[in-house]
Parts: structure tokens; sequence; C-alpha cells
């Protein structure tokens, strides 16, 4: 009696020539484990904050580059678009609709200098200036929400720019 594909004498077959991989076994020191790549806890940690941020910004309606910038502005006003973008890291394409929606919203407000019209200032509107005291409690409430208290949010913060301005050098030209 011959079996047919499918029958469960020629299953039984196909499972004795298949091969099983061999069972992994996990090695905390593997460089190329997910979990011991920095890279990806500075990625998921980020996705983290970007969640936390949403859920503190999201009842005054912004988002959390619309908060960077205005943090920015909260510095310095009357700054140029380039500036900003340089502060921010963000190139003009993702920052001018990001500033017309700020603008929109009347938090800030765009003027072209009149010496060269190519360039762009922005600044704060009375909206966008009181609500620097209404969002006061927002570094303080998203820290909090790290488990890490501030010394240890300091030194992180710390090893952070160093991290960020290591990478940036050791780019190739």
């Amino acid at each position: 009696m011959t079996s047919r594909p499918g029958t469960p004498a020629r299953a039984a077959r196909k499972s004795e020539v298949a091969e099983v991989p061999p069972a992994r076994t996990i090695d905390p020191t593997d460089p190329q484990r997910l979990d011991n790549q920095l890279c990806f806890a500075v990625y998921a940690a980020a996705h983290a904050f970007g969640r936390a941020y949403r859920a503190l910004l999201g009842q005054h309606d912004l988002t959390y580059p619309q908060y960077l910038v205005l943090l920015v502005l909260w510095e310095e006003e009357g700054l140029t678009v380039k500036e900003i973008g340089n502060r921010l890291f963000l190139d003009s394409g993702t920052l001018t609709p990001l500033l017309k929606r700020l603008e929109t919203s009347g938090r800030v407000r765009r003027a072209r200098d009149r010496v060269d019209e190519r360039q762009v200032s922005i600044f704060l509107t009375p909206e966008g200036r009181a609500l620097r005291e209404e969002l006061a409690c927002i570094p303080n409430r998203a820290g909090g929400m790290t488990g890490i208290d501030m010394e240890g949010r300091r030194a992180l913060l710390d090893h952070l720019v160093t991290l960020r301005a290591g990478l940036h050098e050791g780019l190739p030209s």
C-alpha cells in the first residue's frame, strides 16, 4: 500500500528527515544579542519617552517636537528656523511644517527678515509664553516616570550628552 501526499505515513517520514535546529543557548555577553545593544536600549527608551510625553502633552494639544521648539524659544526668541533646527538636530523640511502648526494654533509667529527674506525668525505669541508656566511641571513629571531619582537622571543626562557628542565626532566626514 502506497501512501499518498498528506497521509499520516508520508507526514511521519517528512518529520524524520526534517532537520531540527539546535537549541539556542543565550549568551548574555553576545555582542549581537538585541538586549546587549546600546543603540537599541536608547531607541526603545526614546519610544517610551515619546509615549510618556504624548500622555503629558496631549491635553495641551502639543506634540513632543512642538514642545521641544517651545523649550528652545523660551530660552531665546527670534531664532531663525535654521538656528532652531541646529539646536534640535532637525532639518528645515521637518521643522517647517511643525512651526506652521504651532503658528496655526496661535503659539508662535513667523516673521521674514526684512534684509534677507529667505530667513524666517520665530517668535512666541502671548499664548506661547503663557504655556511656559502652564507646562513647568512637565520635566519633573516625565522624569518621575523613569523611576530614576534626580541625581541619577542628571548623571544619565551627562552620559547621553557625552554619547551623542562622541557619536557625532566619530562620524566619517
